[in-house]
């Protein structure tokens, strides 16, 4: 039933662009300011800034990646690329990034994905951080963790039209790291027999767009089944992937 998507290896490698141009630029300003004997703690901090905003990059890149169909080890192994590129970066002294995958249910590997039938669905990544920054001048040592959440839920109801026709009716919200958030794409299925049909024009299928999270679909199928089975596979804005399922009330 799921279409492949072929943008998850290219969010992952313009995540690690966009992760190290941002470590690029911090680190030129704490160079600079080295060099000139400037008060280094506002750049000090942008640096460790830059470092916590490139790991956020980076575990988003990797969840979109897994959401799509990439491996559940993608999340750790390019969690390890990135703690290696900050090591080799820094010339004044260590830097160290140390993260840990949550293993704690539901999370296996920093990785939980429900796809469910009862009209909720979740991708999730949830890693914790420790940096260490340490040279003859200064000594950082910050925790924080990174949690990646794209949430769908949706309800659906259907009215008889006319013999096996049905109006179907769904409504869903889109979060994501708990609050209301735009899709990127939105493609709504409903089952026949044993197989899934995608809604579409010939169906008289619209959606609505709230602009707060909610959305509106609705469409006519040939459903001759009383129990009507329907489908949300929805793409954030950042690309990370979400569907769930659910059966239809009839009104």
């Amino acid at each position: 039933m799921r279409q492949k998507r072929n943008s998850g290896q290219i969010l992952l490698i313009a995540a690690f662009i966009m992760a190290s141009l941002l470590l690029s630029t911090q680190l030129y300003i704490l160079e600079v300011g080295r060099i000139t004997s400037e008060t280094e703690s506002d750049s000090l901090n942008n640096f460790v800034s830059a470092i916590k905003q490139g790991s956020r990059h980076v575990v988003i890149g990797s969840l979109a990646n897994i959401s799509n169909g990439g491996q559940s080890s993608t999340l750790g192994s390019n969690l390890q690329r990135w703690s290696s590129v900050l090591s080799k970066q820094y010339q004044f002294g260590k830097s160290v990034l140390n993260y840990t995958l949550r293993e704690t249910a539901p999370y296996s590997s920093g990785i939980w994905m429900y796809w469910g039938s009862n009209g909720y669905g979740v991708s999730s990544a949830y890693a914790i951080f420790t940096y260490k920054l340490s040279d003859r001048e200064v000594d950082i040592n910050q925790s924080y963790v990174m949690n990646i959440t794209t949430a769908v839920l949706i309800e659906s109801s259907y009215q008889a039209a006319s013999g096996d026709v049905k109006q179907v009716n769904i409504t869903f919200n889109l979060l994501i790291e708990g609050e209301p958030a735009l899709a990127e794409q939105i493609t709504i299925y409903y089952k026949v027999l044993d197989g899934w049909q995608i809604a579409n024009a010939t169906n008289n299928y619209t959606i609505l767009d709230y602009g707060n999270g909610t959305y509106f679909a609705s469409f006519l199928a040939n459903i001759p089944s009383p129990n009507v089975e329907v489908s949300a596979h929805v793409a954030d804005q950042r690309e990370i992937y979400v569907q769930a399922n659910a059966t239809s009330t009839q009104i």
